[in-house]
């Protein structure tokens, strides 16, 4: 089997960091090889395309050379077009030369606003029977704009063809939530709100939005982050059992719990929810520190557009498992540490039998990267062995291999679904943040600021 790769907007970031990177650790697994096609309105040609691959995968995907990769490179196709050009498109697929029984996978590594005109452009286009569409996030600026956009998609091919990849849903740890919750009698009768007290998922960031900020002031923590990534943690975390873990029956489990999320309405959103902007500050060690100018200072932030840099929203799952249980979605840039976690913390033990004080809450702690598991217990201690100490039993999982986006590419060329979200997981996503996006928009939840380097707006009082 060999595939063809189509990434409209070639010679963006994305395409730079992720995308390049991740086919050179992919390709040696296909074994007819990738035939690779760019397209985008920069001025190359087949060499200057190649060159500007060889040089993205030697710098974001060192190592030692492989014939594949070499042939990824040396075999890689420009076309320089109007990506919402049906002619354009056409000749990009064509330019894949791949027998119909192979996969075409078409990648859109754009702007959003081009997702629905590139869309549409391909209902005039011959397309392939197997054609695969990637679409990265943001999916749609709205519940509308998602709505439109799948309409669209849906006209065009099957949904088992859409790929809105994730690639939080590729890490290592996220993965294996569903080997710990669905594999383990030990632990996923404890999963519930029996004896749960509440779950967090955070995602804090030491980088701050300068280099991106133009493009962040359009979007904002919650649309950036939320909106996507965190609630697809949160559907990992509350999802009740599936029947097996093929794409339909994992798909359909993480959809309920979506739709299981209360609303926030304008009272709600002033008590769940928190946003802010960092001012001037220092972030890093000590010994490494990094002075960081306020956000507003950014070129191409408007300080008017009030956009948000932290985002802190509290979800309720009205699901009879979960009633009760408090999940806190945090993510922001500029803080003091990088911290990427899921804190499921347990509730206390119903009757006190030690003297002094009470046990340590039980806490299992899932960090995304790098990829760890611990798990917080009381045991008795070493001095008085009546006397109680906590002890932690800390893993790190083993380095993945591919990366995620190498981890996403290769689902794709195989038609596997699993690390993408489905039409009515996006749709369901916009219905939880749009209400708290109105809200803010009507200061229904003050826009506080805190310095860069800080751990984010000061806790409010009780």
């Amino acid at each position: 089997m060999s595939a063809g790769i189509v990434v409209l907007g070639a010679t963006g970031d994305l395409t730079a960091r992720y995308i390049l990177p991740g086919l050179a650790r992919v390709v040696p697994s296909v074994p007819g090889g990738i035939r690779l096609v760019g397209v985008a309105h920069d001025d190359l040609d087949d060499d200057g395309f190649r060159a500007l691959v060889r040089e993205n995968v030697a710098r974001h995907a060192p190592g030692d050379p492989d014939p594949a990769v070499a042939a990824l490179v040396d075999d890689g196709v420009w076309l320089h077009g109007d990506v919402t050009d049906p002619a354009a498109l056409q000749r990009a697929l064509d330019a894949c030369e791949i027998t119909d029984a192979d996969p075409l996978v078409l990648y859109l590594a754009l702007p959003h606003v081009l997702f629905l005109p590139v869309v549409q452009a391909l209902a005039d286009v011959e397309l392939p029977d197997g054609l695969r569409i990637v679409i990265e996030k943001p999916f749609g600026e709205d519940l509308a704009g998602a709505v439109a956009l799948n309409a669209a998609l849906a006209d065009l091919l099957p949904e088992d063809q859409v790929f809105r990849v994730d690639h939080f849903l590729a890490k290592q740890t996220v993965l294996n939530l569903i080997g710990l919750r669905f594999a383990n009698r030990v632990l996923e009768p404890l999963w519930s709100s029996t004896h749960v007290e509440s779950v967090d998922i955070v995602f804090d960031e030491t980088v701050d939005a300068q280099g991106r900020a133009s493009y962040y002031d359009r979007s904002g923590a919650l649309r950036d982050m939320v909106q996507n990534h965190l609630l697809q943690l949160l559907t990992y975390v509350a999802m009740e059992p599936p029947t097996s873990v093929a794409p339909a029956d994992l798909a359909a489990r993480k959809a309920d719990v979506l739709r299981a999320v209360r609303p926030l309405d304008r009272e709600g959103v002033a008590r769940w929810t928190r946003r802010g902007r960092y001012t001037a500050g220092t972030v890093g060690a000590p010994d490494a520190p990094r002075d960081v100018a306020a956000y507003t200072s950014a070129p191409g932030v408007d300080p008017d557009r009030g956009t948000e840099t932290y985002a802190e929203v509290t979800l309720h799952v009205d699901t009879w498992r979960w009633s009760g249980v408090p999940f806190r979605l945090r993510t922001g840039k500029a803080l003091a540490a990088d911290r990427r976690e899921i804190v499921v913390r347990f509730r206390e033990v119903p009757l006190q039998v030690f003297e002094g004080a009470a046990p340590t809450r039980n806490e299992l702690r899932l960090q995304l990267d790098p990829d760890r598991m611990s798990l917080d217990l009381n045991v008795n201690g070493i001095g008085d062995p009546f006397a109680l100490e906590t002890v932690t039993l800390d893993t790190e999982l083993a380095q993945q291999d591919p990366t995620p986006y190498g981890q996403l590419l290769l689902a794709v060329i195989d038609g596997d679904t699993r690390l993408s979200a489905r039409a009515a997981e996006a749709e369901e996503g916009w219905r939880i943040v749009e209400p708290i996006l109105e809200a803010w928009a009507a200061d229904a939840a003050p826009l506080e600021e805190y310095p860069a380097g800080s751990d984010g707006p000061p806790r409010r009082a009780g």
